[in-house]
C-alpha cells in the first residue's frame, strides 16, 4: 500500500486529457519526384474545429508552382495536392511557416528520381531544416524512433493500460514475462497493419482498445476483493491479447505519417524501438517512483487501494463511450 501515492498521483496526471488519449497528428509533406526537377506535393495540415492549422511549407530557393493547388477534407485533416518545379531541392532550407506558434509537428518526406529518401521531423523549436545533399538511411532511423517515443510516451490510453497491468502484476518475474507479452503482441500487429498484410477498421479498435484498460481495471478491483480471476493469475495472457489489439492502434499512427519508400524496413523497426522504448521509459519511472515512496513510513486505509483501479477504469470508460459514439 506504499506505493498507492504515487499511483494516485499517476492517474490524476493522466486524468485531465480525456479528449485527446493517443493524439498524435502531425502535419505532413511528402514531395515525390517524378522527373527531373519536377515534383508532386500531398500537404496534410490537421484540423482544428473546422478550420486548418495555417501551417505552410516554403523553400529557401526558387521553386515554381505547375498546378493549381487542389484541396479536400479527409478525416480531421485538411490534404492539398500539387506539382511544382525546382532546379534541385538539395541543398535548399525548408521551413513550415507558421509551425513555431503551434503545439503541433511536421513530418516531412522528399523521393528523388534515384530513389534515395531524405525524412525529416519539424518542430515548433526547430521549423526549418537543410535538405542534404546526400540523403541517408540513418536519419530515418533517428527520425521514427523519436516518433515511436513521442507516441507511446503522448499515448494516455497506451500508458493507462500499462500502468494497469502494474498494478496487476505480482512479482518481478511475473512482471517481466507480462511486459515482454505485451510487446511481442503489439511487435506483431504493428508490422503486420502497416505492411498491409491484415487491415482492421480504427474506430473499433481505438474502442476496444479503451475497453481493454476496463477490463484490466476491474480485474485490479476483483484482485483487491479476494476474488483472483485468470489476469491475476496469468497478466502475460491478458498482456498479450490485447497487445494485438494495442498493436493495430500503433500502425494507425504511423499510417498518419507514412513509410519511406525504399527504407520501409528500417522505418517501421525504429519506429517500433521507439515504441518499446518510450514503454520501458515509463514502466521504469513508475516503479522508482513506487520505490521511492516505500521509503516514507505512512498507513493508508483498506479503501485507498481501490482509487486507483477505479480512475482508471472510470476514465477508459468515458473514452468507450466517447468513441464509440464517434463510429
Amino acid at each position: 500500500m506504499r506505493g498507492l501515492p504515487i499511483l494516485v498521483a499517476l492517474a490524476s496526471l493522466l486524468t485531465p486529457l480525456p479528449g485527446h488519449a493517443h493524439e498524435v497528428r502531425p502535419a505532413y509533406l511528402d514531395l515525390r519526384e517524378e522527373r527531373t526537377g519536377e515534383f508532386s506535393v500531398l500537404w496534410k495540415t490537421p484540423m482544428v474545429g473546422e478550420m486548418r492549422l495555417a501551417l505552410q511549407p516554403v523553400f529557401s530557393g526558387r521553386v515554381q508552382a505547375l498546378t493549381p493547388v487542389a484541396a479536400r477534407m479527409t478525416g480531421d485533416a485538411a490534404v492539398q495536392t500539387w506539382h511544382l518545379r525546382a532546379k534541385s531541392l538539395r541543398g535548399q532550407t525548408l521551413r513550415i511557416e507558421g509551425l513555431e506558434a503551434t503545439l503541433t509537428d511536421a513530418l516531412v518526406r522528399v523521393t528523388f528520381l534515384d530513389g534515395s529518401t531524405w525524412v525529416q521531423r519539424l518542430t515548433p523549436r526547430q521549423p526549418a531544416y537543410l535538405i542534404p545533399a546526400q540523403p541517408h538511411a540513418w536519419g530515418v532511423a533517428g527520425t521514427y524512433l523519436t516518433l515511436g517515443i513521442e507516441h507511446i510516451l503522448t499515448g494516455i490510453d497506451h500508458l493507462l493500460f500499462v500502468l494497469a497491468l502494474l498494478l496487476l502484476t505480482k512479482g518481478t518475474w511475473r512482471l517481466v514475462k507480462t511486459v515482454t507479452a505485451f510487446t511481442v503482441a503489439h511487435s506483431i500487429t504493428l508490422g503486420l497493419a502497416t505492411l498491409g498484410t491484415v487491415h482492421v477498421p480504427s474506430k473499433p479498435v481505438e474502442a476496444v482498445i479503451a475497453l481493454s484498460i476496463v477490463f484490466v481495471a476491474a480485474e485490479i478491483v476483483h484482485a483487491r476483493s479476494g476474488r483472483v480471476g485468470l489476469a491475476a493469475r496469468m497478466p502475460w495472457i491478458v498482456a498479450f491479447t490485447f497487445g494485438l489489439l494495442h498493436g493495430f492502434g500503433f500502425a494507425g499512427a504511423l499510417s498518419e505519417v507514412g513509410l519511406p519508400e525504399g527504407q520501409i524496413p528500417v522505418a517501421l523497426l525504429f519506429f517500433n524501438l521507439g515504441v518499446e522504448v518510450g514503454q520501458l521509459l515509463f514502466v521504469a519511472a513508475v516503479l522508482a517512483l513506487v520505490a521511492g515512496t516505500r521509503r516514507i513510513p505512512m498507513v493508508w486505509p483498506r479503501w485507498a487501494g481501490l482509487v486507483p483501479p477505479y480512475a482508471i477504469g472510470s476514465l477508459a470508460m468515458f473514452w468507450v463511450i466517447q468513441r464509440v459514439a464517434a463510429f
